[in-house]
């Protein structure tokens, strides 16, 4: 069983900058992408950025394409995703998951999630 685990979340003020990692552990999958979501109390989860296992391209949602940068390491079995310039509309639990499906933007195409972290933007 795969499993994915997010850290570096937290309570950061407007401006600030976050950096979440989403370390994974157990049987190897081969996932297409791993993407980053987040989800804010009563709301769907929505899609924040991913990156290819083929040939490491990286896709962010045009919210935060400007602001977020996911990236890999390969070695480690690591995902990350640096926000910098955050505001408060990016408050939510932020969680990585993996997907089999080439360019999977829809949460219902990834298979396999973390727990999620939480990040709290204050004024």
């Amino acid at each position: 069983q795969v499993q994915f685990v997010e850290s570096g979340g937290g309570m950061v003020q407007a401006g600030d900058s976050l950096r979440l990692s989403c370390a994974a552990s157990g049987r190897t999958i081969n996932w297409a992408v791993m993407g980053w979501f987040r989800q804010a109390p009563g709301k769907e989860r929505e899609f924040v950025g991913f990156i290819s296992r083929s040939d490491g391209s990286t896709y962010c949602a045009d919210s935060v394409k400007d602001r977020f940068t996911v990236s890999r390491d390969i070695a480690a079995n690591v995902l990350y995703l640096q926000m910098n310039s955050l505001n408060v509309e990016d408050t939510a639990v932020y969680y990585c998951g993996a997907s089999y499906y080439e360019g999977a933007f829809a949460a219902g195409a990834y298979q396999h999630w973390g727990q999620g972290t939480q990040v709290t933007v204050s004024p």
